[in-house]
C-alpha cells in the first residue's frame, strides 16, 4: 500500500501532463462555432434590415413620384386652360369689338334718321329711293334680337372673319337689306347690314359717321 501510494504522489505530475485535456478544447470549440453562427445570423438580420429599408425607400419614391406627378399633371392642365381662355378672350375681343361698335352704329343712325320728322330727313337725305333704303335698313335691324344677332356675328366668325367682302357680294348683300317683303333672303352676316349703311352714307354727305374702328383693338 505505501508503494503504490509513494508510486501515485511520484508520477502524478506526469501523468497529470499527459493526460489530454478534452473538455477545455472542446469547449473553446464549441465557443468559437457559436460565435461564427451569432456572427451569420447577425450578418443575415442585417442583411434582411437592408432589404427591408430598400424596399421601404423604392415604394416612398414611387408614392411621392405619383404624387408629384399627379399635382404637376393637374396644374399644367390649369395653367393651359387658363392660357387657352385668355388667348380665346383676346381673340374674341378683337373680332368683337368692332363688329359691335358697327353694329351700334348701324343700330343708333337709322333708329335716329326715323325718329326726324319728314321735313329734316329730306334735308339730310334728298334722294327719295335712299330715304326708303334708310327706313327698310331700320326695319330689318330693328326686327333682330340681342340673340338674333350674335348668331349672326357667330356665323360671321365661322365664314372667316379675315375674308374682305367683294364688291360684287355688298351689291347683292345691298339688295338683300333693301327687300323687306322677302324675309328668306335677309342677309347672314352682321357686316351686310354695315355695308348697307356705308352705301347709303356715301350718297349722304350731311350725315357724318365713323366705321370701322381699327379692329386689333386688345383689352
Amino acid at each position: 500500500m505505501m508503494g503504490d501510494k509513494f508510486a501515485e504522489e511520484l508520477y502524478a505530475d506526469s501523468l497529470h501532463l499527459s493526460k489530454p485535456e478534452h473538455c477545455p478544447a472542446s469547449a473553446g470549440n464549441s465557443s468559437d462555432a457559436g460565435d461564427v453562427w451569432e456572427e451569420d445570423e447577425c450578418l443575415w438580420d442585417d442583411s434582411e434590415d437592408r432589404l427591408d429599408s430598400s424596399t421601404d425607400l423604392e415604394r416612398e419614391w414611387q408614392r411621392r413620384r405619383d404624387r408629384f406627378f399627379t399635382i404637376g399633371y393637374r396644374d399644367g392642365l390649369i395653367a393651359g386652360k387658363e392660357a387657352s381662355a385668355q388667348e380665346g378672350f383676346n381673340l374674341g375681343y378683337k373680332f368683337s369689338v368692332p363688329v359691335g361698335y358697327n353694329w351700334g352704329i348701324v343700330r343708333g343712325v337709322t333708329s335716329a334718321l326715323a325718329l326726324l320728322p319728314d321735313g329734316l330727313k329730306e334735308r339730310l337725305v334728298e334722294d327719295p329711293e335712299e330715304r326708303v333704303r334708310y327706313q327698310n335698313l331700320h326695319q330689318s335691324v330693328r326686327s333682330l334680337s340681342a340673340s338674333e344677332a350674335f348668331k349672326l356675328f357667330s356665323n360671321e366668325i365661322l365664314l372667316d372673319e379675315k375674308t374682305t367682302q367683294s364688291e360684287d357680294s355688298k351689291v347683292t348683300a345691298i339688295h338683300r337689306v333693301s327687300s323687306v317683303q322677302q324675309q328668306s333672303l335677309q342677309p347672314v352676316r352682321t357686316g351686310d347690314y354695315v355695308g348697307e349703311l356705308k352705301e347709303l352714307l356715301s350718297a349722304s354727305p350731311a350725315i357724318v359717321v365713323h366705321l370701322d374702328i381699327p379692329s386689333s383693338s386688345t383689352p
